[in-house]
């Protein structure tokens, strides 16, 4: 293996976070900003890049750097390593109401493609890359634009994924249809597309978007039932405008029930 190894366990239901396991020297990366606690023994150190170019020359570590900087991640990574006698744990949460979801890169064939914004934390070793769209329908009108998140590697990665995560093996040649904000990832045999809803009425008042996604198999896929953009869309129509009663007879009085009123 290339990658280290880690050991892990995942806490929570609603708001997880997922406990890792370092031997003497092992290294865990994780994202700026998702570190929640660790044992006394464990160095935290800066590094540019995903960590796995850290070995390697400065336009190696740039590259690495760019690609995630393309993906909306950020520039740096933290790299948490154990320099004590014995095991020792650290541990890091998720960043809003959902599901951590762990990757096993070796038994899903090295490589899985994931929305910009999932990944958590991983073994040092995997990469952290982009992938491109090869076809401008998916490019345009896939909800993630031309570039997706890669995962490659053969360690654990760790994704974060909001409300309840499904995970669906495709046999070969099997089709899913799905909606494009709820894909989470899926491994590098799946084949991803966009497909038109199509007829007038779906179009114009279905309410679930022009285009939905196609994953076909074989692979596995994994799919979230509540994407960050649709919640903070919901949190801001309710926040900032009028609900639905307050225009009729009854809305002011429904509120003093609920609260509001008081």
């Amino acid at each position: 293996m290339q990658n280290h190894e880690i050991d892990y366990v995942i806490h929570g239901e609603e708001m997880q976070y997922v406990e890792v396991e370092l031997d003497p020297m092992e290294t865990a990366v994780a994202e700026p900003g998702s570190f929640m606690m660790m044992d006394e023994g464990i160095s935290m150190e800066t590094i540019f890049g995903d960590g796995s170019q850290q070995q390697g020359g400065l336009l190696n570590k740039l590259f690495s750097a760019g690609k995630r900087l393309i993906v909306g991640e950020n520039l740096f990574m933290t790299a948490y390593t154990n320099v004590g006698t014995g095991k020792k744990k650290v541990s890091f949460a998720s960043p809003y109401p959902g599901k951590i979801i762990p990757l096993d890169l070796m038994r899903l064939g090295g490589r899985v493609v994931c929305q910009k914004d999932a990944f958590l934390c991983a073994a040092k070793g995997v990469a952290v890359g982009i992938e491109f769209q090869r076809k401008l329908g998916t490019g345009l009108f896939g909800g993630e634009g031309f570039i997706m998140e890669k995962l490659e590697g053969d360690g654990m990665a760790f994704v974060h994924a909001g409300g309840h995560v499904l995970e669906r093996h495709l046999q070969p040649g099997e089709l899913l249809k799905v909606d494009t904000g709820c894909i989470v990832g899926f491994t590098g045999t799946v084949n991803y597309d966009i497909q038109f809803v199509g007829g007038i009425k779906n179009t114009l008042f279905g309410g679930e978007g022009v285009f939905f996604a196609t994953l076909r198999g074989p692979g596995t896929v994994w799919i979230q039932t509540l994407p960050i953009s649709r919640l903070a869309g919901r949190i801001l129509a309710y926040g900032g405008g009028r609900r639905k009663e307050e225009g009729s007879i009854l809305g002011g009085i429904g509120n003093l029930f609920d609260g509001d009123g008081l």
